[in-house]
């Protein structure tokens, strides 16, 4: 069975629960677990198969994973890919879980992210355009008028 059907069938029966995979040297989320985690650790998120993210740490970093999950109330998972995809461990915070409020704030926080990203690659691709001056002049304008301060030379 592929890990996407792995994880799909997981998520099935631990739907609100970080599911952490242990795949040789380093620990893998998948799917809305992958947000929390960006989101939480700033670790960066990428494509897995057709519609799904992936978002991984090294394995030196779980317990400082586990700190912060346990800290927020998030229920997680951990599950290591040779021992059959058993559970290795689990917290379970029961009623007190945050699963869904944290995997809420992430999706927002994540897509801002990329929005901001995009027209960050846009400008920069398009450099040496002769119209972006004043594009880059407007967007300073409207972040002065609302934070107050902005570089500008």
């Amino acid at each position: 069975m592929s890990v996407e059907n792995m994880v799909n069938t997981i998520k099935k029966i631990h739907p609100n629960y970080v599911a952490i995979i242990k795949i040789g040297a380093f620990y893998n989320t998948y799917g809305k677990d992958s947000y929390i985690l960006s989101y939480l650790f700033g670790y960066k998120k990428k494509k897995f198969g057709k519609n799904n993210w992936i978002c991984g740490f090294p394995k030196s970093s779980l317990g400082y994973v586990q700190n912060i999950l346990e800290s927020k109330k998030i229920n997680y998972i951990l599950i290591d890919r040779a021992h059959q995809y058993e559970v290795d461990e689990k917290m379970d915070f029961k009623n007190k879980n945050r699963y869904e409020d944290f995997f809420e704030l992430a999706h927002k926080n994540v897509l801002l992210q990329e929005r901001a990203l995009n027209i960050y690659n846009y400008l920069i691709e398009n450099i040496e355009n002769v119209n972006l001056k004043s594009k880059i002049i407007k967007i300073e304008e409207i972040l002065q008028n609302e934070e107050g301060k902005v570089c500008s030379n």
